[in-house]
């Protein structure tokens, strides 16, 4: 069966179509995609993932069209980076 892969990162995005065996796991799909090695920071012990955009286990089993997902941490805390006021937006 057919299932996509996607991690982000801030200097882009990636996004994989692999084909997998029909009792593919979450984490067997990671693996078998080959992105463990194209990003070596990405530690699934740390890192969360899910399945269109719901969290998953790593031992979830997979449907065909399932899009993986790889989180990785958020580097600043929303709380302390100041809002970015968009063009046309009143704050009066």
């Amino acid at each position: 069966m057919q299932v996509g892969i996607a991690f982000s990162e801030p200097a882009g995005q990636l996004w994989l179509r692999i084909e997998v065996p029909d009792e593919a796991t979450v984490e067997q799909a990671i693996v078998q995609s080959g992105i463990l090695q194209k990003f070596p920071q990405i530690d699934l012990t740390e890192y969360k993932v899910g399945i269109f955009g719901k969290m998953a286990e790593l031992d979830a089993a997979l449907k065909p069209g399932d899009r993986v997902e790889i989180y990785r941490a958020i580097t600043a805390d929303p709380a302390t980076v100041p809002r970015r006021v968009m063009a046309g937006d009143d704050e009066d």
